[in-house]
């Protein structure tokens, strides 16, 4: 998607946030957002997040500026633009579809207040000290996507039953996802009685060596972990799927759309709907440590009967039925 048509699905705001803030007899209040990814894979997810911030009465360049900063799905870049949303003092900072984001923004501001979306639980990850009662500058939505992955695992393999090696691929360098998901999956591996190899990938230019192991590894199936990167990246994770005939599963629909066999995981059109809201409250006052982390409850699974069909995989009635969307 070229700028110029991502600015026109946005509404043209950017162009009239000087013409705005110039007609303000008062300093606009400011979002600072911190995207793990890039504008144009995350345009339907942004337009959420505008929708449940006009709930609240605002809206981009009428009477809020937003600051963006974009990692384009490289972790790292994470903490020095978290720094920087700090030191242009926004007024609040939105770190959303990423658990690095959301840490980079706590480690980066004990004051500014935060709201993220992410896929872990808060608790666990320091963010917040309840759910009830975060406490402190921080708070947000929750899918606990990371927290379904065994669920994935199981539906993968109850597709592809012969498969008695699983693949995990992960992000070292989201080392708080990459181990969780490690752990939890190599436990129900060995509950399910399959073989999990644990395989690495920090960019995209790593892609084609992992496809390339899992080949000589004679691996079945291939389990994406939950992470930014590969978020960023799914269709190329799709595609690659598809030319190596390799069953898989993700998080988000968007994969399943792409190619990939399944996607299991809750909607973040929703939840970045929610995360727009809790911003809005910010700005007219709310403390985030009054506002609960909200959990997002329902998951969907797609299935891309195309792909299985090309694979030569006969899909079971009783997972049919179970789809909330079957792509043919």
């Amino acid at each position: 998607m070229q700028r110029r048509e991502f600015i026109a699905i946005m509404g043209g705001s950017v162009f009239g946030w000087p013409l705005a803030a110039g007609a303000q007899q008062t300093p606009m209040p400011v979002i600072g957002f911190l995207g793990s990814a890039s504008p144009e894979l995350w345009a339907a997810r942004l337009r959420s997040f505008y929708e449940g911030l006009s709930g609240t009465g605002y809206a981009d360049g009428r009477n809020v500026l937003i600051e963006y900063r974009w990692a384009e799905g490289q972790n790292d870049r994470l903490p020095a633009l978290a720094a920087d949303l700090v030191r242009r003092q926004v007024t609040v900072i939105t770190a959303l579809g990423s658990t690095p984001a959301a840490i980079a923004a706590k480690v980066a501001t004990s004051t500014i207040p935060i709201v993220f979306e992410i896929a872990s639980n808060p608790i666990e990850l320091g963010l917040v000290s309840s759910l009830a009662r975060p406490s402190g500058n921080v708070t947000g939505v929750t899918t606990l996507n990371a927290e379904v992955e065994p669920k994935r695992l199981e539906l993968l393999h109850e597709l592809v039953p012969t498969a008695t090696s699983i693949a995990l691929l992960v992000n070292p360098t989201n080392p708080t996802l990459a181990e969780n998901s490690t752990k939890v999956l190599q436990a129900s591996a060995l509950k399910l009685g399959v073989q999990l190899n644990v395989l690495q990938a920090s960019t995209d230019l790593d892609f084609d060596s992992v496809f390339a192991s899992i080949a000589r590894l004679h691996v079945g199936a291939l389990v994406i972990g939950a992470d930014p990167l590969f978020t960023s990246r799914y269709r190329q994770l799709a595609e690659l799927t598809l030319r190596y005939a390799l069953p898989a599963v993700y998080e988000f629909r968007e994969f399943a759309a792409a190619g990939g066999l399944l996607s299991y995981g809750a909607s973040l059109t929703g939840t970045f709907n929610l995360a727009g809201n809790y911003t809005g409250r910010i700005l007219k006052g709310d403390k985030p440590a009054d506002l609960p982390v909200q959990q997002a409850t329902k998951v969907e699974l797609i299935i891309n009967l195309k792909t299985a069909k090309a694979f030569g995989l006969t899909v079971p009635l009783s997972l049919l039925g179970r789809a909330d969307e079957v792509i043919e």
